[in-house]
């Protein structure tokens, strides 16, 4: 080879011998220059191309390194022998070309989960961020307690026995990065040798974690009021996971009766243990915040979880978990030698905000923002023609549509695809799949990142597609 045509643009960002670099090896890749064939030499090269000696001998030298060439001597440089070794190609050569995103594109998305970041007070974390460096605390960057700084769990102790209800002290709690990592903590607590039942529907992701925690897992079906304890107690199950202030997906809220007749369950018989995940206990639109179901608990069964990724941000990831005096010792013992997963500064900062007042005007107002977006939705499903049951409506950030039978809930969600609109199947939360058949077609609709105003018009565009 005398020559080889390279278009080189010099006002490029991409340096000269980049570009020579790149241009000789994919000729390589894509077979136009074969190996054992021999390259032009650096001088005849740099004085075709017009750039300087030292550009081409650039790209010379990283393409032996990285073995598409060698040199031999008094020879001059030549392709190496590599195309035997791999079928070297270009995606755009030989390849399939990588398909383009057919997604559906959706003008509403009623998903059940998320928060509206439009209202995150910005400026106040912004702000206590700032002051809590500002004094150079050194110790801010050193590991803290493994349980979690004492000034936060002391503002969570204070602020679960106002708002929830729940009776703790700061000892109890275990800080966290996600309630995820607070059960897999747990695990290292109470061992895997237990069988955890799930509520039916329930929040797949929980069970999955049990499951790969090689825990025995089984999910137990719900009535009106909640987990069915008697068929709870014929699972032969010695941990209950439930969500009682306001179940997921279904939206239950547990009465005192059932909540009673659980704790008696986990009272019967030692080494039972009920957890109570209270996800987002902070959003109820009729009557006033139901009390947790730690609060009722006398013989120290329940183990209380909690997070802030609903009621402030998610990505935040600071949860907490109550553990009763029972497990206390167990947790020292078995897993204080983990570190905290958050960070000193991000649970100093959440504690300013709450000890100043801040968390529970951000709840105040988000409590508004939401029943705003809760009336709206509601208002407008009574202008739709079409037959459905409203549940699980007076708490949360979701809600659903109960449809008679001669519905399905594919056709349902085709139906809403198709006019621009994304639901969501209940039949998504149910562990095995022949289960879901015995439930009537029911369509989540979320509400917490939709637009008060946008709403009316999303449910006008359900309202046609399902006619």
């Amino acid at each position: 080879m005398n020559e080889l045509t390279i278009h080189l643009r010099p006002r490029s960002e991409v340096p000269l011998y980049e570009q020579i670099y790149k241009y000789i090896k994919k000729d390589i890749q894509d077979g136009r220059i074969k190996s054992g064939e021999k390259l032009p030499s650096t001088r005849a090269l740099c004085g075709h191309l017009q750039v300087s000696r030292s550009t081409v001998e650039l790209a010379y030298e990283q393409l032996l390194s990285e073995g598409y060439i060698e040199s031999r001597p008094c020879s001059g440089y030549f392709v190496a022998e590599v195309g035997g070794l791999y079928r070297l190609e270009s995606p755009s050569r030989g390849k399939k070309e990588i398909p383009r995103d057919t997604k559906t594109r959706y003008l509403y998305d009623f998903t059940p989960n998320g928060v509206d970041l439009d209202y995150f007070p910005y400026g106040v974390w912004r702000k206590l961020s700032r002051e809590s460096l500002l004094d150079d605390k050194a110790e801010l960057f050193s590991l803290g307690d493994s349980q979690g700084e004492w000034g936060l769990r002391s503002a969570i102790c204070d602020y679960l026995h106002q708002a929830r209800g729940v009776n703790c002290e700061p000892e109890q709690i275990v800080i966290g990065a996600g309630d995820d990592y607070l059960l897999m903590l747990l695990n290292a607590v109470i061992g895997n040798d237990h069988k955890v039942a799930f509520e039916n529907p329930t929040y797949k992701r929980d069970y999955r974690l049990f499951q790969n925690l090689s825990y025995d897992v089984c999910t137990v079906d719900m009535d009106g009021q909640g987990m069915n304890v008697e068929k709870l107690a014929a699972s032969g199950a010695d941990i209950a996971f439930v969500m009682p202030s306001h179940q997921y997906p279904l939206g239950i809220v547990m009465p005192i009766k059932r909540r009673l007749e659980l704790l008696s369950w986990a009272g019967a018989k030692e080494g039972r243990y009920i957890i109570e995940d209270d996800y987002d206990s902070e959003f109820r639109y009729k009557g006033k915040p139901i009390p947790a179901l730690q609060g009722y608990d006398r013989e120290g069964r329940v183990i209380y979880v909690g997070t802030f990724s609903k009621s402030v941000a998610p990505a935040i990831r600071i949860s907490y978990m109550v553990l009763p005096y029972s497990l206390l010792e167990k947790y020292r013992r078995r897993g204080a030698f983990l570190h905290s997963t958050v960070s000193r500064i991000n649970q100093q900062v959440l504690q300013r905000f709450m000890e100043e007042g801040y968390y529970e005007r951000h709840l105040n107002r988000m409590r508004a923002v939401y029943k705003g977006r809760h009336d709206a939705l509601l208002s407008a499903l009574k202008q739709m023609r079409v037959k459905f049951q409203v549940t699980g409506e007076h708490a949360g950030v979701h809600l659903l549509l109960r449809f008679s039978e001669g519905r399905t809930e594919e056709d349902l969600i085709a139906r809403a695809a198709g006019a621009g609109v994304r639901v969501y199947g209940l039949s998504d939360y149910v562990v095995e799949a022949e289960e879901s058949e015995r439930l009537p077609p029911t369509i989540l609709l979320g509400y917490a990142r939709l637009k008060e105003e946008n709403i009316g018009q999303a449910v006008s565009l359900l309202a046609g597609a399902w006619n």
